[in-house]
């Protein structure tokens, strides 16, 4: 069995994880693993957020335009390449542990909460 680390529900409503549109998006071939990096909006009080991912196994950069996607918004902006990227949105591994987003079945607001 394996060991868990647990953390509260205090710990968990600290991370701030979020709906938002990805509204450009471009290929970003300059660093070792290519990447997308696309702007994303939040909705009026967050705003337009950027962010760099290596989604290229299943994504086409047209293909992620009016995409709705789900982010952590308030991780510490993080320096990739030329890149800052100010959120991390969030994805689960395929079988060969390409990453595959998180995405809401049905049209939401963007900005709105993961409860």
């Amino acid at each position: 069995m394996s060991s868990q680390n647990f953390i509260s529900n205090k710990e968990f409503e600290n991370v701030d994880i979020r709906i938002g549109t990805v509204i450009e998006a471009h290929e970003y071939n300059e660093l070792k693993k290519p990447s997308i990096v696309m702007k994303i909006d939040f909705g009026d009080k967050i705003g337009i957020k950027k962010t760099s991912a290596q989604l290229q196994k299943y994504y086409k950069t047209d293909d992620l335009i009016n995409k709705q996607v789900i982010a952590v918004i308030n991780f510490e902006p993080k320096q990739i390449g030329k890149i800052t990227s100010e959120v991390l949105v969030l994805g689960v591994p395929d079988t060969e542990s390409e990453p595959v987003l998180l995405s809401p079945d049905k049209i939401v607001n963007n900005g709105g909460k993961l409860f």
